[in-house]
């Protein structure tokens, strides 16, 4: 199964995202992970270069039976895409979701308290509000950092794959 998140920076999602991989023994691929060892090895880095790889390295791992959780922004419907392609060209099944954090001034916080070990890239305040990021446009699980701690969202999560393999 390939577990695909997708949410602004700064909501939340790679501390729910690697707890869930940790905790199902999942391959975990981090879009920033990538993206920064690609500029470290000093090569041009086109916006979709990082999405790329971790499309041919989902798929890879999916074929081995492997479930792989992946971790990106994702904010258009084509990145959103690319990831269903991966799961569907390796026969496997996908789960999505978005996380949100309905709180600006703690979305703001946490956003700007991010440790520069785990983020790659900087971003800004300003940057998120004026990123593009549109709408979902199927069925895909929701969850408010605002009012779930990370605990409970990969509790929630589980529950939701469970719920849905039967």
């Amino acid at each position: 199964m390939l577990i695909i998140f997708g949410g602004l920076p700064g909501v939340g999602k790679t501390a729910i995202a690697r707890e869930l991989a940790r905790q199902l023994g999942a391959v975990y691929l981090h879009i920033d992970s990538i993206e920064q060892a690609i500029r470290d090895c000093g090569v041009m880095n086109p916006p979709e270069s990082g999405y790329c790889v971790a499309h041919a390295v989902a798929k890879d791992n999916l074929l081995l039976g492997r479930t792989v959780v992946a971790d990106s922004v994702n904010p258009l419907r084509v990145t959103r895409d690319a990831w269903a392609e991966a799961a569907s060209l390796a026969g496997v099944g996908r789960f999505e979701v978005e996380i949100k954090c309905s709180s600006p001034r703690l979305h703001r916080q946490r956003l700007e308290a991010r440790p520069a070990d785990i983020v790659g890239l900087r971003v800004s305040w300003e940057e998120v509000l004026s990123r593009e990021y549109e709408p979902w446009n199927r069925e895909h699980i929701v969850i408010d950092t605002a009012a779930t701690s990370v605990a409970e969202a990969v509790a929630e999560l589980r529950k939701a794959f469970v719920e849905r393999a039967t």
